[in-house]
């Protein structure tokens, strides 16, 4: 190992990493090629992007700073340093995103009619129209709350919208009084207007805001401006003491709605009065104050995205493709009898993993189901799959993981239904977060029980099978199914993690095993021998790991990395990561398949995981990492690798002091976007499938039975 290489130079700042991740995210939406609404939705993205990034990484950096931790991070960064250098970047994020949609998006948007107006844009028919919506809709559900600094301050949603308001003071004061107004959640934010052509909206907290005096009728309104907190929800259930699961987690619950506020969203326009007031009130540091000239909660405009007649604003989609190997026609288990099946969504469709569950759930040779679920749709058909078998009498389990974050409510909700249904419902692992992709369908059949595996890098929901990119591998391999059904009994009893035949799990295997074949190429490159890693993840933050990758790369391995979020690797330091690089994809969808790659001499080894290179993964959760051996589907992932590696369109380089800069095509890298590549692949194939000549078979008359 280069010791002569700074602690802090040889790491990436995580928090800071995330937040290069996220402006890639916006430089989409700056992106004058794209689309308006295309634009619109990364803009929102990051919107939503941020505010989770608020509530969980800054929430547990408070935490620390206000337990008086002053231990730096891997990158040499105290708690107290990482939220100033946090602070710094994301108010010039903030002033980005605005930029981006006035100077941007909504100039584009109002040539093609869509419009948002302020009430001063009104016609006098516009005027009674939004007057009337007021009194008979709005009003009604709106509750003015008086607040002074001298008493408790009101209880307010985390990221929801309010209205503070400015009052004249009572006789015979000077000083000014202070209320608030929430804006209801369950009312609709954009507002159609009539009599004009396309769609023109005024928000709804522009119409509470003009109509405030009718709120405090003979009380004179000094000023009125919209505002947004963001809470703390890094909280977790003490899985140390005695109590139920279920309880401790409806507490979690509780206490995020009561947290401490972390970061405040204010208009440009807001009184320095009224600012004061509020970051009072809240008690919230200048920093952590992010004025916005426009406005708040840009997340929400995600829906003006999905607007009927808007095709010509939005890119051209790209549908799900049929999986050839997987005809509709043919019964899952019937397809997995003849060979292994590896899916790449959204490019090839979900519905072989949904229909196998829903053809295990009503077929009277199947004995169990056994399921992680980690995040489902809300109204999932793989719940209601499970649920059916469950009433049918087949052994059902599902680890239903409760500490699942932002999951949780609907979780508590799955696990509730599917217990009443008559399944074997886990409530996780304790200490652990589940986060492993499995399903196991154990089925009676002429030759003895068979099971029947799904792994996968994603969870199981089919909705975000459409917009994130993820594997689905399919068997019924002997080895495949006696390592689930290890690991099954392995996390709903007692027993320790054992030796898997093919599998290695976190958080005992998954880092050691890495670390072996890291180690390896490294040796083989030593002794004179080719060597190469090849690795695509979510993010790379596990120092050990890095460790081990920077003494493969001094020991002259090649190292491609595809790493779409945080990486905290240096990559391309002389004398410490020389070999390495590192590309991140933007694209349309989210990447996030793990896939990794060992030359292994020649003869390949390929892995895909539920797993980033994290701490908290490898050392915090219940993951799994299952090799690829069958030569044709090893191959389908060492070509995704090679197409995502060999992006000129939409990947980004990091450099060695962890700026990004775009990859651009040359003489040497020709144009290639992957997500474009794979699309293309996948409709090729299907065509092709769909053309194939019918094999026409002669109908044969059965034969008599004896005694007929």
């Amino acid at each position: 190992m280069n010791t002569s290489t700074s602690r802090k130079t040889r790491f990436l700042n995580r928090e800071l990493s995330w937040i290069e991740f996220n402006f890639r995210v916006l430089e989409q939406a700056e992106d004058t090629s794209l689309p308006p609404l295309e634009r619109l939705k990364f803009l929102a993205i990051t919107a939503t992007n941020a505010d989770e990034f608020f509530m969980v990484r800054v929430g547990g950096l408070k935490q620390l700073q206000h337990a008086g931790r002053t231990r730096p991070d891997p990158a040499d960064l105290s708690p107290a340093a990482q939220l100033a250098a946090i602070a710094e970047r994301m108010h010039e994020m903030v002033a980005r995103q605005h930029a981006c949609l006035r100077k941007g998006i909504e100039p584009l948007l109002r040539k093609n009619g869509i419009r948002r107006l302020q009430m001063t844009d009104l016609n006098a028919a516009q005027l009674r129209h939004v007057g009337a919506l007021f009194t008979d809709f709005i009003f009604p559900v709106l509750s003015p709350v008086a607040v002074s600094l001298d008493e408790d301050f009101p209880l307010l949603a985390g990221l929801g919208l309010a209205l503070h308001v400015r009052l004249a003071p009572a006789s015979g004061s000077t000083d000014a009084r202070h209320a608030l107004v929430a804006v209801p959640k369950n009312l609709a934010r954009f507002l159609a207007l009539p009599g004009e052509s396309g769609f023109t909206y005024i928000l709804l907290e522009d119409v509470i805001r003009a109509h405030m005096d009718l709120l405090f009728p003979g009380v004179k309104v000094l000023d009125c401006a919209p505002f947004r907190i963001t809470r703390n929800a890094d909280m977790s259930v003490r899985e140390d003491l005695a109590g139920d699961l279920l309880d401790q987690m409806r507490e979690v619950l509780t206490e995020r709605r009561e947290s401490e506020c972390v970061r405040l969203e204010i208009d440009k326009r807001t009184s320095k009065d009224a600012q004061a007031f509020l970051r009072t009130a809240l008690k919230v540091d200048d920093a952590d104050v992010y004025p916005a000239p426009g406005p708040l909660d840009l997340g929400a405009f995600f829906r003006l995205a999905s607007l009927p007649g808007t095709d010509a604003l939005n890119v051209a989609a790209w549908s799900p493709q049929p999986v050839p190997g997987a005809p509709p026609t043919e019964a899952m288990f019937d397809i997995l009898k003849r060979g292994n099946l590896l899916l790449y969504h959204p490019y090839e469709s979900y519905d072989p993993v949904l229909r196998l569950l829903q053809e295990a759930a009503d077929d009277p040779n199947t004995l169990a189901i056994k399921q992680v679920l980690y995040r489902v749709s809300e109204n999932s058909p793989i719940v209601a799959a499970l649920m059916r078998a469950a009433e049918r009498g087949v052994h059902v389990t599902a680890l239903v993981e409760l500490k699942a974050r932002f999951d949780e409510e609907r979780n508590i909700d799955w696990a509730d239904a599917l217990a009443r249904a008559g399944a074997q419902v886990i409530y996780g692992v304790k200490g652990y977060k589940t986060h492993a992709k499995i399903c196991v369908v154990v089925r009676r059949e002429p030759g003895g029980v068979v099971r029947y595996v799904h792994y996968g890098t994603g969870n199981y929901n089919e909705k975000t099978a459409r917009s994130y990119s993820d594997i689905s591998f399919m068997t019924n391999e002997e080895d495949y199914g006696a390592d689930a059904s290890m690991f099954f009994n392995t996390i709903t009893g007692y027993s320790q993690l054992s030796k898997f035949r093919r599998l290695e799990a976190a958080p005992l295997g998954i880092r050691p095993r890495l670390r072996e074949l890291i180690d390896t190429e490294a040796e083989r490159c030593r002794q004179g021998e080719p060597a190469a890693i090849d690795a695509k993840m979510n993010s790379l933050v596990d120092p050990d790991l890095i460790e081990a990758l920077y003494q493969a790369s001094q020991a002259g391995v090649p190292i491609r990395l595809n790493v779409r979020g945080i990486c905290c690797l240096r990559p391309g330091v002389k004398g410490l990561s020389e070999t390495i690089t590192v590309l991140s994809i933007v694209d349309r969808y989210l990447e996030h398949a793990r896939i990794f790659r060992f030359y292994n001499g020649g003869d390949p080894m390929v892995f895909i995981a539920s797993a980033d290179w994290m701490p908290r993964n490898l050392d915090r959760r219940i993951e799994l990492m299952v090799p690829v051996e069958d030569r044709d589907n090893a191959d389908k992932l060492e070509w995704i690798l090679k197409t995502c590696l060999a992006d000129t369109v939409q990947a980004w380089r990091l450099l060695p002091d962890g700026q990004y800069e775009r990859r651009t095509p040359d003489s040497r890298h020709p144009p290639l976007r992957a997500q474009q590549a794979f699309q293309e692949d996948a409709e090729t194939r299907a065509s092709a499938a769909s053309q194939q000549a019918p094999v026409f078979e002669p109908q044969r008359p059965t034969e008599r039975r004896q005694g007929n």
